[in-house]
């Protein structure tokens, strides 16, 4: 065989493999976009799941709230398990049980009083209740929940549960629900107190 035809003969099979490499990579940019579109709706779909997620456990932390605020806001005798004169035990208490550190806010600007708070069992663990009462009687209670989970903080949102009136919000892992049958607007009014004082 000529010097020149072996030298073809060496050097065809290695063409023929760059050939197949080339157009190999003719195919990798579209892969790659198909890959990088499977990747976004999954991440899309569990975005969609956890906002989900959220938005249902903030409306049950309303649901909840309700429920605790009809059961012992009509009290008389024993509206709360701890009163008022023992605040700084009752938060050291309930701190203790949530496994979270709580603060009561001071709503005496907003002309109401602490009574006092209580241990809730909840959906997901132990809550707190803590209620508060103006001079004409009337009363509110801020439920506390603590999630596992950590939560983006949401916007104030209002349900009307039954007639009692409740603002509710998530920050990180607290859930805090302001229940009170009253209007609308002095719930809200309260409710922000309640935020400013608990994100300062």
């Amino acid at each position: 065989m000529h010097a020149y035809d072996e030298l073809l003969v060496e050097t065809l099979p290695e063409r023929l493999r760059t050939g197949k490499m080339t157009r190999h990579r003719f195919w990798y940019p579209y892969a790659a976009a198909v890959l990088l579109m499977l990747a976004s709706g999954t991440a899309g779909w569990h975005l969609h799941e956890r906002v989900a997620g959220t938005r249902i456990q903030a409306t049950q932390i309303a649901r909840v709230a309700a429920i605790a605020h009809v059961v012992y806001s009509p009290e008389v005798r024993h509206p709360v398990e701890v009163g008022a004169d023992q605040e700084e035990q009752l938060v050291s208490w309930l701190s203790k049980r949530l496994g979270a550190s709580l603060k009561i806010p001071s709503l005496a600007p907003q002309s109401f009083a602490l009574v006092g708070g209580r241990l809730l069992p909840g959906e997901r663990g132990p809550a707190a209740q803590f209620m508060y009462q103006d001079a004409k009687g009337q009363r509110l209670t801020l439920y506390v929940r603590v999630s596992n989970d950590v939560h983006a903080p949401t916007a104030f949102r209002f349900a009307l549960e039954n007639g009692v009136g409740v603002f509710y919000w998530l920050d990180g892992r607290l859930g805090y629900a302001l229940s009170g049958e009253t209007d609308r607007g002095e719930l809200l009014r309260v409710a922000d107190a309640v935020y400013q004082q608990l994100n300062p």
